[in-house]
């Protein structure tokens, strides 16, 4: 069990404890985890959990920015793949998002139910990071070529993001929906994009 004293909050290896027996508890107990079990997981009071990050705010986002970007770190590696076949390669990128956030769900529910609605700075922080993914997506639609118009492509890269985000949240919840069905249906939609078939609003 990690165990801090009061003046080690600088300490990157005691935060990163902490962080640790934050995840421990919400993945047993689940998004509804207090504050209080975690400090006593790692051993401390809350006060001092507080004192590592400012304040619950600031654990909050500390447990995004472990979590959130590491589901971007997988997708990226996903996306910028150079493969031929939009197909392919989006369905591996939609699979890969389904599969880490059914396999953390306490987790992404914890962070996305609770602690964005909990508290709005965590919800701006997690917002920025998902919109800077989507701007990312929007750059590699773009210098991939098959959307010539740099502005679609972001429009699009931001479009597909959020589309797959709150699909994938409404089938956390309809877990008797195949999860084939699913990932078909997205990639359907992002080729159709992506290939034309749904044509930009003439001007």
């Amino acid at each position: 069990m990690a165990t801090v004293g009061e003046n080690g909050g600088r300490d990157p290896g005691r935060r990163r404890a902490l962080l640790d027996a934050a995840d421990r508890v919400i993945r047993r107990e689940g998004p509804q985890a207090s504050m209080a079990a975690i400090a006593a997981e790692a051993g401390i009071t809350k006060p001092i959990l507080y004192r590592h990050f400012g304040d619950k705010s600031g654990l909050y986002q500390a447990l995004a920015d472990r979590h959130i970007r590491t589901v971007i770190k997988q997708l990226r590696r996903e996306f910028a793949r150079a493969r031929t076949d939009l197909r392919t390669r989006a369905r591996a990128t939609i699979e890969t998002y389904l599969d880490m956030i059914s396999a953390n769900l306490n987790l992404y529910r914890f962070l996305f139910h609770r602690a964005g609605a909990e508290d709005r700075r965590t919800h701006s922080h997690m917002a920025g990071i998902v919109r800077s993914l989507g701007e990312e997506l929007g750059a590699v639609i773009a210098a991939d070529g098959t959307v010539s118009d740099p502005v679609r492509a972001q429009i699009l890269g931001h479009a597909f993001v959020g589309m797959v985000q709150t699909t994938g949240d409404w089938w956390l919840e309809h877990h008797e929906v195949d999860r084939r069905q699913v990932v078909e249906s997205l990639v359907e939609v992002v080729v159709a994009a992506m290939e034309g078939t749904f044509a930009a609003h003439p001007s």
